[in-house]
């Protein structure tokens, strides 16, 4: 965060983010800073450091240590996308007699042929052609096993239990909603948020004895309380049935 205004005492009173791929640090490279860096440029030009906020994370980014699983995930999709234009298994024309026909032929043929079974009109053949269908179902052709995989792998990347993706695994299981927000919170977010309260308590950011914190326990206190309320309303209702 880049420093755009100061209040009386000196102290920053108001930022602007700077998008970090505009970013370049000619004292380190990356992907791990050790430090704050004092040698920083955004769109080319240089800034000064101390009017800059630098958050420097304990952990590496997921799109450094990770860059291989991130791009088959995205191809995948890619792949998913480009399957989902049809729900009819794809199949393998074949020429089994008669003149042979180019590369071309064959290719409008086999457009022709799809165009016909996509519109659900009735595709005609030969003699001299047939069709065989392959094992490319639509379940299979949405690549569902390598979909559910891909989204294993991107929780585990960033630390999230995998049911909380809809990713099946196996025996684990949680019994309410509060579980899956102490799960988000301390697998997932709990690093990051750390690293932003610290950074933004330094003293260069606020006076000597001020410091900033995540309010987490209201966060999941609140589930915590709607089920004390419902259990408190159940119990009241059951003690009047009980009474009548």
């Amino acid at each position: 965060m880049y420093l755009l205004t100061r209040a009386g005492n000196g102290f920053p009173a108001s930022f602007a983010r700077l998008p970090a791929g505009s970013i370049t640090t000619q004292d380190q490279d990356g992907p791990v800073w050790y430090a704050p860096s004092k040698e920083v440029f955004f769109q080319g030009g240089q800034i000064d450091p101390a009017n800059l906020v630098q958050f420097i994370s304990p952990i590496q980014g997921a799109i450094y240590s990770s860059e291989q699983a991130i791009a088959t995930a995205l191809k995948i999709e890619d792949a998913r996308y480009r399957n989902a234009n049809t729900a009819i298994p794809s199949g393998i024309l074949k020429q089994t007699g008669g003149e042979p026909l180019s590369g071309q032929e064959l290719a409008d043929l086999a457009a022709a042929f799809n165009a016909a079974r996509q519109t659900n009109q009735t595709a005609a053949l030969n003699e001299f052609l047939s069709y065989e269908a392959t094992s490319a179902t639509p379940d299979k052709m949405m690549l569902i096993e390598s979909a559910q995989f891909s989204a294993l792998q991107m929780a585990q990347i960033c630390n999230i239990p995998p049911y909380l993706l809809g990713v099946p695994t196996g025996s684990y299981a949680y019994t309410n909603s509060r579980e899956s927000r102490v799960d988000l919170w301390l697998y997932g977010t709990k690093t990051y948020a750390e690293c932003i309260a610290s950074t933004l308590s330094s003293n260069s950011v606020l006076p000597v004895g001020t410091y900033v914190e995540f309010d987490f326990e209201e966060y999941l206190g609140e589930v915590e309380e709607a089920n004390s309320n419902r259990n408190v309303d159940v119990e009241e209702v059951e003690t009047g049935e009980n009474r009548a």
